[in-house]
């Protein structure tokens, strides 16, 4: 729980955050530098949907192998899932700001590993690592964000986390086009994502502790000090009275519970305001997992190919109208969200994503179901030049 809660972004609030951080650009550049972890989530994810198409003509077993793609595309997956779980450790246990640290080496380290690799198995390794990077991020990046800034703003600076992922992804394929003709192509389209990582890094190096961690761990000069650069000089006690009632409201469910995380668990079930809230909140994230959007984020290029565009750089370009509408979708949640209402919005989002695959879903059973065989002993009864010369020597 943070102080004061986060407030709703409205309209009102928007306008009010771009007031307040104009006064006080340190806000900002808390909430950026932080964001930039958002970013580098959204670049590694989408990155490799067009760094695949390459990565196959490159190694001929990746191209032979598909249970070789989906390995390559989904360990960064895997990876996320643990990088989240050990970020949550390290963020109680050492602070946001290095969990933050740690997982911009890990960004650059994995960056590396796959612009260098020689073989699909050192791809595989990089991946892991950025996946883990992913993961911590995806942690810590608002949680910094939201203990780091005005109770009045903090839902506005927050959603802009989210609108760094999409426009992340966003910027994989505009990179993932620009370097289409470029010696290496996916070698640089993987490791740009080390650049972001590097700026990230420098920058939190010279950024404070979250306040609200200091606080917890009895630096309450060092919060007081953080606030100060934060708040009105009229709202900082205010706003130290808060944080204390809510760490001491904190320590007391813990004293209660100890630290028996069955225990835990059934305290917080007991509730049934907190158990309707985690009810709702998991069965959202996870119906947004499994909707099967992530796999088109993932393949498009691929499957614009299918499609019958066989060009690489013409399937990134198609690409970009997805991961383009993408981010836009961000910008039009954020503006209306709050008009309309959060479950109105997750409805019709999940309606449109659910009729769009299945649309998708019945183009591809179409076209396997009405395409011409292949095969060795049908080519052979067709004339010379009706019949690929590479299909037939392959």
């Amino acid at each position: 729980m943070v102080e004061g809660g986060i407030a709703k972004p409205d309209k009102a609030e928007f306008s009010e955050c771009w007031k307040t951080t104009w006064k006080t650009p340190y806000i900002m550049r808390l909430s950026l530098s932080a964001g930039i972890g958002g970013l580098l989530f959204g670049y590694d994810t989408g990155v490799i949907s067009g760094a695949l198409l390459y990565i196959r003509e490159d190694f001929q077993q990746v191209e032979k192998k598909t249970w070789l793609q989906e390995v390559i595309v989904s360990m960064a997956v895997a990876g996320a899932i643990f990088g989240a779980a050990f970020g949550g450790w390290i963020n109680d246990r050492f602070g946001r700001k290095p969990s933050i640290l740690v997982a911009d080496i890990l960004f650059f380290v994995g960056a590396i590993v796959m612009a260098l690799a020689p073989a699909p198995w050192m791809i595989i390794i990089g991946r892991i690592f950025v996946g883990l990077g992913v993961g911590m991020a995806s942690m810590t990046a608002p949680l910094y964000i939201s203990e780091a800034s005005p109770a009045r703003i903090r839902g506005a600076l927050v959603s802009t986390n989210g609108l760094l992922i999409t426009g992340g992804q966003f910027l994989s394929y505009l990179i993932n086009l620009a370097f289409t003709h470029a010696p290496g192509t996916w070698r640089w389209m993987l490791g740009v994502a080390g650049l972001p990582a590097v700026v990230q890094f420098f920058f939190m190096l010279s950024l404070p502790e979250s306040p609200r961690w200091l606080y917890r761990r009895n630096k309450v000069e060092e919060a007081r000090s953080i606030l100060e650069k934060i708040y009105p000089a009229n709202e900082v006690e205010s706003e130290l009275i808060a944080l204390r009632t809510s760490i001491e409201a904190e320590k007391a469910d813990e004293q209660a519970t100890g630290d028996n995380f069955i225990a835990k668990m059934k305290g917080a079930l007991s509730n049934v305001v907190v158990r309707r809230g985690l009810y709702a909140g998991v069965t959202v994230q996870v119906a947004q997992q499994f909707s099967g959007i992530n796999t088109v984020m993932y393949y498009s290029p691929t499957i614009v190919q299918f499609a019958g565009f066989a060009s690489n750089k013409t399937a990134l370009a198609l690409s970009l109208i997805t991961s383009g509408l993408n981010a836009v979708g961000s910008i039009v949640s954020m503006a209306f969200v709050d008009r309309y209402g959060r479950r109105r919005m997750m409805i019709v989002s999940m309606f449109g994503i659910i009729s769009c695959l299945v649309i998708l879903s019945i183009v591809f059973f179409q076209a396997g179901s009405h395409a011409p065989k292949i095969s060795q002993l049908e080519s052979t009864h067709f004339a010379t030049n009706a019949t690929c010369p590479s299909f037939l020597s392959a």
